[in-house]
This record gives C-alpha cells, sequence and structure tokens, in this order.
C-alpha cells in the first residue's frame, strides 16, 4: 500500500471510532500508535520505537516521553500525545519542549492522534522552537503535505534535507497567517501600498475607509477565481466519455475546449483495458442494470463508474506499468490498490466489486417516506422485518452475539438529548431489550433514523455500510 494510501484509510479509521475514543492511553493505542506503523517504524521493536523513553529534566525525576523513534540508536524523533478530545493549544507543548531538550533529540511532535504538530530547534540549537514549522490534521489531509510528511517515514528519513525544508515550511506557515489576517482585515499599510497604485489622489479616511472594503472583496474574487480555475483544468483533463446528459453545453469556453482536446488526444484506452472494464460490467450484470456501468479513460487510469459519475467510482484499473492494478473503492470512497498479473485476475475481486455496486445501488437517492421494511440483508444473509425497529433490534444483537467483549461500546451511541441505547430502561422514552443482553435500545424513532443508527452500529464494529441493504414495501 502506497504511502497517501495507508494515511487515508488510517484517517478512515479515525473518523469511524473517534467518538467512542474518551482517554489518552486509547488515542495512543488506536491513532498514534498506527501512524507511527504508517510511518514505516515497528512500534513493537523497543530499539526502533521506545514507549515511555526516561527523560529526566534537572531534579524531575521519572519524566518520561510517550514515544521515541530511534535513528540509529538516538531518539530522534519524540511524539507527546494527549486525548483526541483535548485542545493542544492549551497545552503549549511545555512538557514536551523539556523532554526536548533532556533527549538531545532533533524533532518533537504534539499530538492529540488527530492534529499533528512537528517542532525542531531552527531558532537555536538544542532548543525547541515555540511555533511549529508543519501541522498536519488526519481529518482534513492535503496532500502536498502528506509529501511532507512522508520525509519523516523510515524509508525516506534524511535529517539533513529535513531540516532544511523545515526551515522555509516554518517561514512558509507565517507568511500564510499573515496573508489570511490581512486579507480577512487588512492594515492601514496593506491597504495604502495597493490603493497608491490604483489611486492617484491623496487617501482621506473616507477614501482609506472605501478602498479596504475593495481590497478584502478584491482578494476573495481572485481566491475564488484561481479556485474555479483549477477545478476546471481537473475536470477537463479527467474527462474522455461522457453521457451525452453530461456533454458541455455550447456556452463553454472555447479555451477549454482545446484543452480537453488536447488531453483527450493523450489517452488511448487499450483493448487490455475494455477487456477489464467488460468483465467488470458482465460481472455487475447479476445485482444492477450493465447501462450504469460506464467507463472513462483518462491519463493515468481507465475510470470504472457508476451511473457514468466521478463520484460514484467502482473501480481504476492501472494497466499503463509492466506491473497492473486495479483500484476498488469502497463505501467511504477509499481506493484500494491491488496488483494482479493478469486481465483475469480481476475475477478473484468479484465480491469487492460487487459490494459497492450494491452500495452505490440501494443508497443512492434512497426515499423511505411512506415505505415499511420487508427485510435486509446483512453480508449475505436475509432476515425478515416488520418494522423499522426490527432491524436495529436484530443489528444490535448480531453484534452482540460477534462482539460479546465490546458489545458495550454501543452505549456511547448518543443522541442531542438521550442516549440510543441503556443499561437502564428510565434513560429512554421506549426502550426495548436487546435479545441476550442487559441493554435496551431505543426504538421510538423515524425509518431514517432507525437506519442511520443501524449503520452507525455496524460502523462501531467495523463493518461497512455495504454489508447492508434492505428491501421495502
Amino acid at each position: 500500500m502506497d504511502f497517501i494510501d495507508s494515511i487515508r484509510d488510517l484517517s478512515s479509521r479515525i473518523q469511524k471510532q473517534v467518538s467512542i475514543i474518551q482517554t489518552e492511553e486509547a488515542t495512543k493505542t488506536a491513532f498514534v500508535m498506527p501512524f507511527i506503523g504508517a510511518l514505516g517504524y515497528n512500534v513493537f521493536d523497543p530499539s526502533e520505537v521506545t514507549p515511555e523513553l526516561i527523560a529526566d529534566v534537572g531534579t524531575k525525576k521519572g519524566e518520561k516521553v510517550d514515544y521515541a523513534i530511534l535513528i540509529n540508536g538516538k531518539p530522534t524523533i519524540l511524539f507527546e500525545c494527549k486525548w483526541c478530545g483535548g485542545d493542544l493549544d492549551k497545552d503549549h507543548a511545555s512538557q514536551l519542549f523539556r523532554y526536548f531538550n533532556a533527549t538531545g533529540s532533533r524533532f518533537g511532535v504534539l499530538t492529540n492522534g488527530i492534529i499533528y504538530r512537528f517542532y525542531s530547534d531552527l531558532e537555536k540549537p538544542n532548543v525547541m522552537d515555540e511555533k511549529p514549522f508543519l501541522e498536519f490534521n488526519m481529518l482534513d489531509i492535503k496532500e502536498p503535505l502528506v509529501e511532507e510528511l512522508k520525509k519523516f517515514s523510515k524509508s525516506s528519513f534524511d535529517l539533513d534535507s529535513i531540516l532544511d525544508r523545515a526551515l522555509e515550511l516554518k517561514y512558509m506557515r507565517e507568511m500564510r497567517r499573515i496573508i489570511e489576517e490581512q486579507i480577512n482585515n487588512p492594515s492601514e499599510d496593506f491597504v495604502r501600498f495597493f490603493a497608491s497604485q490604483v489611486y492617484p489622489a491623496r487617501l482621506t479616511p473616507s477614501v482609506k475607509e472605501q478602498f479596504t472594503q475593495i481590497t478584502k472583496n478584491t482578494f476573495k474574487q481572485f481566491i475564488n477565481d484561481k479556485i474555479n480555475e483549477r477545478l476546471n483544468l481537473a475536470l477537463a483533463s479527467e474527462t474522455l466519455h461522457v453521457d451525452e446528459k453530461l456533454q458541455p453545453e455550447a456556452s463553454v469556453a472555447e479555451s477549454q475546449l482545446e484543452l480537453e482536446a488536447a488531453e483527450t488526444d493523450k489517452i488511448v484506452t487499450t483493448n487490455e483495458e475494455l477487456e477489464g472494464y467488460f468483465i467488470v460490467k458482465t460481472t455487475l450484470r447479476e445485482i444492477v442494470d450493465s447501462k450504469r456501468v460506464n467507463i472513462r479513460d483518462t491519463v493515468r487510469y481507465c475510470g470504472i463508474l457508476f451511473n457514468g459519475s466521478s463520484r460514484t467510482p467502482i473501480a481504476r484499473l492501472y494497466f499503463n506499468e509492466p506491473q497492473k492494478y486495479i483500484g476498488i473503492f469502497n463505501d467511504s470512497k477509499q481506493e484500494e490498490k491491488i496488483p494482479i498479473a493478469t486481465v483475469d485476475d480481476i475475477y478473484k475481486y468479484v465480491d469487492k466489486l460487487k459490494s459497492i455496486a450494491l452500495y452505490y445501488n440501494t443508497q443512492k437517492g434512497q426515499d423511505l417516506t411512506g415505505k415499511s421494511l420487508s427485510s435486509f440483508t446483512f453480508k449475505g444473509k436475509k432476515y425478515e422485518t416488520k418494522y423499522w425497529k426490527d432491524m436495529l433490534l436484530q443489528i444490535s444483537k448480531i453484534m452482540a452475539e460477534l462482539h460479546a467483549d465490546r458489545f458495550d461500546s454501543v452505549l456511547t451511541l448518543v443522541g442531542r438529548q438521550r442516549p440510543f441505547f441503556s443499561k437502564n430502561p428510565g434513560d429512554l422514552r421506549s426502550p426495548e431489550q436487546i435479545e441476550g443482553t442487559d441493554i435496551f435500545a431505543e426504538v421510538n424513532l423515524s425509518s431514517y433514523s432507525a437506519v442511520k443508527l443501524s449503520k452507525n452500529v455496524l460502523s462501531l464494529f467495523g463493518y461497512p455500510e455495504s454489508d447492508l441493504s434492505m428491501e421495502m414495501q
């Protein structure tokens, strides 16, 4: 798995688990250790990753760093961890500051398992800087920052190159902050600089006030224009085969059409890609109308889409290199790239392909108004039901049987004012006991809420939404 795929996979897991993580220790186990593992370090080898590294400072004894990554036997990257619900700004990295000085490390990382702030000693040797040079948010992944993060991985680590880049990142981070402040609330000098370029007369207070608003509006419009320009370029480079209803209208700019034509000239749909597409299309016709499985080739890969929309990708065929891959998506839009030797190897992954196609087929635009539930299917097994609450109770029962040791975690699922599950029926409006347990479920729910809660229960125990389908009447 590529580094960025590992980070995205961890991000997806964090989104599903963050609501049930209540302690610092749980944060370290569920989020931080996998993060260090994604960087390529063995968290179970103390000669590579040392937990609770002793970092005594002066008269303070027993000081310990949560994790230390050792390079050539020396502590090089320290991790100070907080609970995922904590505010890193309140900690001010004071503990990490002390540990950094005591251990002679080169990098310190303050994290709550979601946000990672990277520090070094760029301003004064052996004294950790007050401000981080890099901040990475696992719930808001930006690809350029993934490349910076990758430099800390075991396979890419080079101290000198990271330090050189860190200094640049530090200044860029501060300059971005200043630019953002000036755009939202331009200073007098900032306004005066631009106004003097276009307004020849004296800047009276009223004129200055007018130009303050003009400056704000100009910058915001400029940014919006640049965003739209990038979006148009991205759409053009990805588009080849489009359904008639998606064809560009006559009002599309001539330059946009020229760009699209230039990109299209680079795309060649090979016989192997067509063969792979028809294998997927033929396989999926057992569960969906084959007309809803469409091909869209690009320069980098050949895409297979549901209903011809890039928002509902089924698979991607990477056949341009000697080593072929098929990328298959799950219901969280996460892609799993799988190496294959021949096109026929696609047949090995029929179940994964059917799973995502079935998910799109049953979830897209689903309207539950006025409908009753006749049955549902979980992981291929069908269960007869009469009411929407029956599905919730049955799914809860199944999870209790499969995960008896941690089924109590459903007690963490709460609404705005009341819990959805409780061992005290008095906590609920309409409680019904989950068979085989001492836990009650709230069943006074709309059809939509019952479906959503059922999916949340499945997600809590690691099952994707695509494992569940419903039959209504």
